[in-house]
């Protein structure tokens, strides 16, 4: 990670860097504790809202924000035999694979009920890969998007296909030049889930019991 510049860090703000599934060691609890993109970098989900619970200070607030990275069409466009297809299927089975679940979007909310988190509710969002979309916003949305995945390809895809799958390094350049140029065909309607979940710890006089998890569905 890049050094911050101190002198534009506000007096009261400080960084650390540390790893979320290590044992936290923080001397103080938090009134907000923020997850999000975490998808196939953790493998023990409970265990980390367990930590986001016990460091959240009662009464305080715990907010996930994550992916469901099967990429899907709700048309049919994009195909069982696109280059596309195959990759994120394999991309996803490998992760699995490895210990890190790549699509905890819709499990966020379940996670936090079991830590023992309260109110807690969970949306989802439709995310459109490419400008395809015929509404505007999503139309930009899903440019900026396209921008963030290529730009991010071959970082999602090289450890997994050559160093756990085997591949070479220049078969896996093949591959992705036919999933470029899938993830810029206008006719492949391809999308994901995004996914926000919060909930509150229970104030020190309530009871730690939980209600069912409040479902919102939408676009971004």
């Amino acid at each position: 990670m890049r050094e911050l510049n101190s002198s534009r860090v506000p007096p009261n703000v400080k960084f650390e860097v540390d790893d979320c599934e290590a044992p936290w060691t923080f001397q103080h609890p938090f009134d907000f504790v923020h997850v999000r993109y975490m998808a196939a970098a953790i493998k023990d989900w409970p265990r980390l809202a367990g930590q986001c619970y016990r460091n959240t200070t009662p009464g305080g607030y715990a907010e996930f924000q994550d992916f469901d990275l099967m990429y899907y069409s709700e048309d049919g466009s994009m195909t069982p035999e696109a280059p596309i297809t195959d990759w994120v299927n394999t991309l996803l089975k490998a992760s699995e694979d490895f210990g890190n679940d790549p699509r905890p979007g819709s499990k966020l909310g379940g996670w936090m009920e079991d830590a023992g988190f309260v109110d807690v509710k969970a949306e989802r969002f439709l995310v459109p890969i490419g400008p395809w979309a015929k509404d505007k916003h999503l139309k930009t949305l899903g440019s900026w998007n396209l921008v963030q995945i290529e730009d991010g390809l071959e970082g999602f895809t090289l450890r997994l296909y050559t160093q756990y799958l085997g591949w070479k390094a220049e078969e896996v350049q093949v591959l992705l030049a036919q999933v470029r140029k899938d993830l810029r065909n206008p006719r492949i309607h391809m999308m994901y889930q995004f996914w926000v979940a919060y909930g509150r710890k229970p104030g020190s006089s309530e009871p730690a019991e939980t209600a069912p998890t409040t479902l919102a569905s939408g676009t971004a």
